[in-house]
C-alpha cells in the first residue's frame, strides 16, 4: 500500500516556528516530523509514499532532494574540482512523490489531487503532523476484515477535539467534527482507505475530508473505527512540540520502533 500523508496546512496554532517553515518540517530532535511519521510507516515495511504539498511546499521537495546531505557527514575538496564526498551514507529504502496540491485547498481536495499516483487500489493516509505507536499492521488487518470502504484511528486525547459516535460493532454512525469537547473518541489520522473514497472527494478547494467526505462515509454505513488505547500526539502547538521533543530527547518517544 502507497502511504498518504496530508502536509500542506499553514500550521497557524504553531506560527512560532511555520511563518518560517511548513508544520511537517518543524523538528523532533534534529529530525523534521515529517520523518519520524515516515519511519513509522517504514517500520511496518510501508516505503512508498506520496506527500501532498502547499504551504511552503518548496521546502520539503528541498529536504528531500538534499536528503544524503542531511543526513550524512560530508566532504568538500575545493582543491579539486569542488569534489563532494559523502561519509556513512544514509539510504532509505524510500520511493517519495511530492504532489503540489495547492496553496488554499482544504483536505478532501488535496487527497483527491493525488489519486492518480495511487492507482485503483487501498491506500494508507495520515496527517503531516501526528505521531503515534499504533500497530499498523493490526489497523489493515481490522480494516481488511471491517469490508468497510475507510477505517479511522479512533484515539482519545482530551476535550479539545471534535468526536465520533461509534456503535458496538465499531461502526462509526455520526462524524461530527469539533461538535463537543467531553474527552471522546476523536480522528486521530492513520486511516486506511478503499480506492473507492474518491467517489466522495472533490477537486473544490473547499472539499474538507473531515466534513461532508467522512460524514456522507458514516451516513452510509461505510465508515470504520479502530479504537487505538495508546500513544497519540499531534503537534498543534509550541507546547506539544516541546513535550515531544522532550520524550525523543529522553530516548522515551514511545513512536519510536526503530534504531538509527
Amino acid at each position: 500500500m502507497k502511504v498518504v500523508i496530508l502536509s500542506g496546512g499553514f500550521g497557524t496554532r504553531i506560527s512560532e516556528e511555520s511563518h518560517l517553515k511548513p508544520k511537517p518540517m518543524i523538528e523532533i530532535g534534529d529530525r523534521p516530523i515529517l520523518w519520524h511519521i515516515m519511519k513509522i510507516y517504514s517500520s511496518y515495511g510501508f516505503n512508498e509514499f506520496i506527500i501532498c504539498l502547499g504551504y511552503k511546499g518548496h521546502m520539503i521537495k528541498e529536504f528531500f532532494a538534499d536528503y544524503y546531505l542531511h543526513m550524512s557527514d560530508v566532504t568538500f575538496d575545493f582543491t579539486n574540482n569542488s569534489e563532494m564526498t559523502v561519509h556513512q551514507n544514509v539510504a532509505e529504502p524510500w520511493k517519495v512523490t511530492l504532489v503540489d496540491t495547492g496553496l488554499y485547498e482544504q483536505t478532501g481536495a488535496r487527497v483527491k489531487k493525488i489519486q492518480k499516483y495511487v492507482g485503483n487500489e487501498p491506500f494508507l493516509l495520515t496527517y503531516g503532523d501526528g505521531v503515534s505507536d499504533i500497530n499498523i499492521s493490526e489497523l489493515i488487518q481490522y480494516h481488511e476484515a471491517s469490508k468497510r470502504l475507510a477505517t479511522i484511528t479512533a484515539i482519545q486525547p482530551g476535550g479539545r477535539f471534535g468526536v465520533l459516535d461509534i456503535s458496538e460493532n465499531d461502526t462509526v454512525s455520526r462524524f461530527a467534527e469539533k461538535a463537543r469537547e467531553d474527552g471522546g473518541w476523536i480522528n486521530g489520522g492513520f486511516m486506511v482507505f478503499e480506492p473507492q473514497v474518491f467517489d466522495y472527494l472533490s477537486e473544490n478547494v473547499d472539499c474538507v475530508l473531515e466534513r461532508q467526505p467522512l460524514e456522507q462515509l458514516a451516513a452510509d454505513g461505510q465508515l470504520n473505527a479502530y479504537k487505538h488505547s495508546g500513544f497519540w500526539q499531534c503537534m498543534d502547538t509550541q507546547r506539544d512540540r516541546n513535550l515531544l521533543e522532550k520524550m525523543w530527547l529522553e530516548n522515551r518517544a514511545p513512536w519510536k520502533r526503530w534504531g538509527i
